[in-house]
């Protein structure tokens, strides 16, 4: 078959990347990008079709799949923009700067026949967390007790090469009006994600919510208590103050406790990826036996994007990152906003 025609809205560092994996795909091809950094409205640059602004690639180009790489402001709109192009669409997360503007893809979505949307919910698809699913799915280890979480790093956006002036426009993640919200919103929502991933969905919901350190308009702290229907208690730290930067989730089961700590990224700042189970031993002194595997290659977005693929190819539905699981997310993340009455109420965050 010929290859898919594939553009991607947004070509910064996460759309370059995802570039490198869509063209490792034998039946997909690059073809066309959108960036506002290119200087000219539109140019050819190495065979590639490059334009300034996303709405004009959707305009000009034909294609049968957009990934949307764009700041949360626009994602939404970009995502939509591709669905009614009759495109699938794989959009990273978060969705949206909030839960309206998910709402508003869903119904575009739900009359979009049979076309493909996928969510970018990339750390479900580490092998030290594909390997912690299977084991907890066995039910060999008993049920889950609860779940700590630490996810953190020490800015709340990246330092850009050049630029120094904080208030630039490449900073979008240091400004609601832009993200929406701070580092729970663009990194903590990763781990919201997986503890759902792990437990369900959680309804009774304590959180603190500060920016007391970087005094931006978004949060630089999230501190979070959580349980469910099933009596799972989940506790969570999302940071942009974690000097050394960190990935650690703990799941303790009636038998075990599943240690994923590390996590394989492009900087190579969260430490080496692993899982260790601890095997409960009442006769241990707490000091029981456990074994500990290290993951050495990231094949997550690789994975991802072949799965993607595969929905696609196989007119298969999308499992893994569906529309549903985004707006849940992202219902999950307002909730935890909305809990400290605090931070909703200074910065008028409602759930609705």
């Amino acid at each position: 078959m010929n290859k898919l025609k594939v553009c991607i809205a947004g070509y910064g560092l996460v759309g370059k990347r995802r570039h490198n994996f869509i063209d490792r795909h034998p039946q997909m091809k690059v073809t066309a990008v959108s960036d506002k950094r290119y200087s000219k409205k539109y140019e050819k640059i190495d065979g590639l079709s490059c334009y300034r602004d996303y709405r004009e690639l959707l305009e000009k180009e034909e294609f049968d799949a957009l990934f949307v790489c764009l700041p949360n402001d626009v994602a939404a709109d970009a995502t939509k923009g591709g669905l009614l192009e009759k495109a699938h669409v794989f959009c990273e997360k978060p969705p949206g700067k909030n839960l309206g503007e998910i709402i508003s893809v869903q119904e575009i979505e739900k009359k979009s026949n049979n076309l493909k949307l996928k969510y970018g919910f990339n750390h479900r698809y580490h092998d030290s967390v594909l390997e912690a699913l299977k084991l907890v799915d066995s039910g060999d280890f008993g049920k889950i007790i609860n779940m700590r979480g630490v996810y953190g790093k020490s800015v709340l956006t990246p330092k850009i090469p050049g630029i120094d002036d904080i208030n630039h426009h490449l900073y979008w993640r240091a400004h609601r009006d832009k993200a929406g919200g701070g580092i729970l919103l663009d990194q903590g929502i990763h781990m919201v994600d997986l503890m759902r991933c792990f437990a369900g969905e959680f309804d009774q919901i304590k959180s603190f919510i500060d920016n007391n350190f970087w005094k931006r308009d978004v949060e630089d702290n999230a501190y979070i208590i959580m349980k469910n229907d099933d009596g799972v208690v989940a506790m969570m730290h999302s940071s942009a103050t974690q000097w050394r930067h960190k990935f650690t989730l703990e799941i303790t089961l009636e038998k075990a406790c599943l240690v994923l700590s590390g996590i394989l990224s492009s900087t190579k700042s969260y430490g080496q990826e692993m899982l260790t189970i601890v095997y409960r031993d009442d006769d241990s002194g707490g000091d029981p036996r456990e074994i500990t595997t290290s993951y050495i290659h990231d094949n997550s977005w690789e994975n991802e994007i072949n799965d993607f693929a595969k929905c696609i190819i196989d007119d298969k539905p999308v499992i893994v990152g569906t529309s549903h699981d985004a707006k849940k997310t992202m219902e999950l993340v307002y909730k935890i906003y909305t809990s400290d009455l605090d931070w909703s109420t200074r910065y008028n965050i409602s759930i609705s």
